[in-house]
């Protein structure tokens, strides 16, 4: 199977005419303007982000630093554009119709030449992509891998920021009139304090300002329910903390989709798809998350929900799509793939069939009917750029680093792509910051420092990451305790035991009260718990599985009532003591099952522990900073602040 050829881009490629007069404008949007201060601009794409929609049938120039409306101009399709960032075309209501019959489409789409038809007959339609943002606004950690240097090592780029993002969006937005923005879920949840703090309203607003236009759900969509997430599309304050910023929230300007989450009998949370038109040209966009989100969410955030199997789903909505003259379907889907670990971003490498990629995305790529034309997925929070049978398959890595940019084709007798071409372009921090968009940054961090002073309990000794020669942590167990409170209730788990993992554990928490800030600090990853079943021979392999053949040792931290005894001499695979294996006291029965809670990070079989990952019966729980948050106002106050557990769980045998 073919890789996905990147197209000429910002960072370069294989050019055409069209790319290339694009490329030169788009590098005039990053490497020769600055911001728009009071009535000055310095290009198209400033008039936009500081003045409302320009009249119709006008749009947004810069003339002389000064922001005008000149009247709407169609560039030819083979030079691109500079007149702004002009509407992404005009929606269509989604309801079904009677019109045309099947007109069938190109298997592949996928041409080699890099060149589009500039003629009558085509029109040229981009789509920038991006996925699990998690209300990454300030610029994230972490660096983007571009190459290898002479000397073999890594060469990377720092990359993201919602600032610098909505730069590069609108200087790619700049080279199409005919673009729209869509996000493949986790837009929202599991989200740095600064967004998290005012339950998600600062990326949303910021999402506004971009000018995103479709976003399907993903899993954290629904860490606060599908209450909170209608409002995040209609707006209005938060039902219990109002608006804590001190004004309104209008909702999202953008369309959430949510194909395959059901609430009732052919009745959907969201729509199902949204179809925009260029030129004559119709074009369907289904969102959807993955089937599997209820075992990642907390059953209170998807109650009363049904989550359909992503491939039927959008296969039986293929015929009614075409009965409304559409050929050209783009599915945005929160589920993703596995590259090979050092790929770069615009390759396809992986463990799976052909030397390609893994994972759910694969199958779901094949099962879909052959009139899908791109596949646009994430989840995995990895980087790929991928054809996989016939169809366009992408994903943009995570926290807004990288924006995938589309490019298609589309036949304006048949509605068919005749072309798709992709290429992840990273998101670099050496252009204009956009200033509405800073402003608005700005304003929240403003806010946010007040607010994560708010005081949730108090410890009476310092709690700490460090580890005695057990690998036990008094801060690693206290946060242990609190995922085992959080998912023992039957209806929320029925857990038995915790397991933590030390990684995830970030700061100390000093004496006294401990603020929201300090507890957000020390579990800053919005890790959603999750409960399942294992038997007590896995809890053994689980345990056994902390000693490494390469000599790498990573030991859990388990919650109060666990107690195990290890000999550090004895071989790995063989150290723990099963009859030493207790849970309140009672030996661990290894034919019995039992059930354990680990973040979803250890539940997928992060941390080399893949037998976490063979559990059965899993149940989504809370965001683990949450359940954290709870422990400490449940078994604390200041007149009794929480003690320090005692580093008893775990005993060292010769």
């Amino acid at each position: 199977m073919p890789q996905a050829t990147p197209r000429s881009s910002l960072l370069g490629a294989r050019p055409s005419v069209f790319l290339l007069a694009g490329a030169f404008v788009t590098g005039m949007f990053l490497f020769a303007h600055g911001g728009c201060g009071g009535d000055e601009c310095q290009d198209a794409a400033d008039c936009r982000f500081d003045n409302s929609a320009p009249a119709e049938g006008k749009e947004w120039v810069c003339e002389d630093k000064r922001c005008e409306q000149h009247p709407a101009q169609q560039p030819p399709l083979d030079a691109g554009s500079d007149a702004g960032m002009p509407d992404s075309g005009t929606p269509d209501s989604g309801t079904p119709d009677s019109g045309m019959s099947d007109s069938g489409m190109s298997d592949s789409g996928m041409s080699d030449s890099g060149t589009s038809d500039s003629g009558p007959t085509t029109v040229s339609v981009q789509v920038l992509a991006f996925n699990d943002f998690h209300g990454q606004l300030e610029a994230p950690a972490g660096q983007i891998l571009t190459g290898v240097a002479p000397d073999g090592g890594p060469v990377r780029v720092s990359a993201g920021g919602v600032t610098y993002f909505a730069r590069h969006i609108a200087a790619l937005r700049a080279t199409n009139p005919n673009t729209v923005v869509v996000a493949a879920g986790d837009l929202i949840g599991a989200s740095p304090l600064l967004s998290a703090l005012f339950h998600d309203e600062p990326t949303v607003e910021a999402m506004n300002l971009i000018g995103l236009d479709l976003v399907a759900v993903g899993n954290h969509e629904f860490d606060e329910g599908s209450t909170e997430l209608l409002r995040m599309q209609s707006g209005g304050c938060h039902s219990v903390d109002g608006c804590l910023d001190g004004d309104g929230f209008p909702g999202a300007k953008f369309k959430f989709l949510a194909a395959n989450v059901a609430t009732g009998v052919d009745r959907t949370l969201f729509p199902r798809y949204d179809v925009r038109e260029f030129e004559g040209v119709k074009v369907a966009f289904i969102g959807m998350t993955l089937e599997d989100t209820p075992e990642i969410v907390t059953p209170t955030g998807v109650a009363g929900l049904t989550f359909k199997d992503e491939v039927q789903t959008v296969n039986a909505l293929v015929p009614e799509l075409r009965r409304q003259g559409i050929e050209a379907i783009i599915v945005v889907v929160h589920q993703g793939g596995i590259p090979t670990s050092g790929s770069l971003v615009n390759e396809c490498k992986g463990e799976g069939a052909d030397g390609l990629i893994a994972g759910a995305i694969v199958g779901m790529a094949k099962g879909l009917d052959d009139a899908v034309d791109v596949i646009v997925s994430g989840h995995t929070h990895q980087a790929y750029n991928c054809v996989i049978d016939g169809k366009v398959v992408t994903s943009a890595s995570s926290m807004g680093q990288l924006v995938t940019d589309i490019d298609l084709t589309l036949s304006k007798a048949t509605g068919d792509v005749v072309q798709a071409r992709a290429n992840n372009v990273i998101v670099t921090r050496d252009v204009q910051e956009v200033g509405a968009v800073k402003e608005l940054v700005t304003k929240y961090q403003e806010l946010v420092t007040q607010r994560a002073n708010r005081v949730i309990g108090w410890v009476a000794q310092t709690l700490r990451t460090q580890t005695d020669s057990a690998g036990q942590s008094t801060l690693g167990f206290v946060i242990a305790d609190s995922q085992l409170e959080a998912t023992k209730p039957a209806n929320l788990g029925g857990a038995q035991v915790a397991f933590m993992n030390p990684g995830g554990v970030r700061a100390d928490i000093a004496q006294g009260e401990v603020t929201y800030g300090e507890a957000f600090t020390t579990q800053p990853f919005g890790n959603s718990l999750v409960t399942l079943t294992l038997t007590g021979a896995q809890i053994e392999q689980l345990l056994e599985r902390q000693w490494r053949p390469s000599g790498a040792t990573l030991m859990l931290l388990p919650s109060a009532g666990f107690t195990y005894a290890f000999s550090a001499s004895a071989p790995i695979g063989s150290r723990v003591d099963p009859a030493s294996i207790r849970i309140n006291g009672v030996p661990v029965n290894l034919t019995a099952e039992y059930r354990v809670t680990a973040n979803n990070f250890l539940a997928g079989g992060g941390d080399g522990f893949p037998v976490l990952a063979e559990g059965t019966n899993r149940l989504g729980g809370a965001v683990d900073s949450d359940a954290l948050e709870a422990y400490l106002k449940a078994h604390s106050s200041q007149a009794s602040p929480l003690p320090a557990p005692a580093l008893n769980r775990v005993t060292v045998l010769p």
